[in-house]
């Protein structure tokens, strides 16, 4: 009779703690799945701003401006991702360079600053997320296409008309332990059009301020499976540095190396871990 009461006991611990952890599951489900709900519902909501604003026929008005950096100020809380900066824009800057690790750059980026992003012409396609990136004024760039030298004629024109552009020289994402080649093609812009490039790095720390590979978006991954992923995590925590500036005025479309090369020893510093000089704060160990 005793040792029928000790396995009935040690069963009930069993099943207590079973129906805990399915309680627990449960509930990370349902708040994963809450939060898809407003995700989505914050997209339908842009896509509607965006036929009001008349952002699909005016991106760079100030109104779609306005109405796109508070957009994903919301996304991020949405997300719960909080961004760290370090460092400030330059007032003068108009060609903004960073690393590239996930989609995520893009909102964490676009709500500390107005610029118009280039992005490869998949994202066109992507269901919803390409007409938002579209009504906010995206560029479009095909990988492997060899049409780097055109389509930096045109952000060159862009760029004399005042619009500020971001580009993602290693034209494709890594997962923020390394940076990959820059392509030196697209410097010619801002040459051409004699502005102030600043370099940026975007960095994903974890809790003891290592590298978080989580959010990186790579290789087959979807926007919807990366999504479905990310809002599994509490909060996600990231680094913005912006980093010294560089004056193209004295330069030539000979130099497009140079500053391509300047740039990205600039932003390795900081994937890499190292000391770097971030404008206006502090040197950062």
């Amino acid at each position: 009779m005793r040792a029928q009461l000790v396995d009935d006991t040690t069963l009930v611990g069993i099943g207590s703690g079973w129906l805990r952890h399915v309680s627990y599951a449960v509930r990370v489900e349902a708040r994963r799945s809450y939060r898809l709900v407003r995700v989505v519902a914050h997209i339908f909501y842009g896509l509607l701003l965006s036929l009001l604003l008349a952002a699909y026929w005016q991106p760079r008005a100030l109104r779609v401006r306005r109405a796109a950096q508070r957009w994903q100020r919301t996304l991020l809380g949405i997300l719960n991702v909080d961004v760290e900066v370090l460092g400030r824009p330059d007032a003068d800057a108009r060609f903004f360079v960073s690393n590239h690790i996930s989609w995520l750059d893009i909102p964490v980026i676009g709500a500390a600053q107005n610029v118009h992003f280039l992005s490869k012409a998949e994202v066109r396609d992507w269901p919803l997320i390409g007409q938002l990136a579209s009504a906010a004024g995206t560029l479009y760039i095909r990988r492997g296409s060899g049409e780097s030298h055109r389509k930096a004629d045109e952000l060159a024109s862009y760029l004399m008309q005042g619009t500020a552009v971001l580009v993602f020289p290693e034209g494709t994402t890594t997962d923020g332990q390394q940076l990959r080649r820059f392509f030196p093609a697209l410097f010619r812009a801002p040459v051409m059009a004699q502005v102030v490039i600043q370099p940026l790095a975007v960095r994903y720390l974890d809790a003891q301020g290592g590298v978080d590979e989580q959010p990186a978006f790579l290789g087959e991954d979807t926007f919807q499976g990366h999504l479905w992923r990310l809002l599994r995590r509490d909060h996600i925590r990231v680094q913005l540095c912006w980093l010294p500036s560089i004056d193209t005025s004295k330069l030539s479309s000979k130099d497009a190396s140079a500053l391509c090369a300047t740039a990205q020893h600039s932003i390795e510093r900081v994937v890499l871990g190292m000391p770097f000089d971030a404008p206006n704060s502090a040197l950062i160990e």
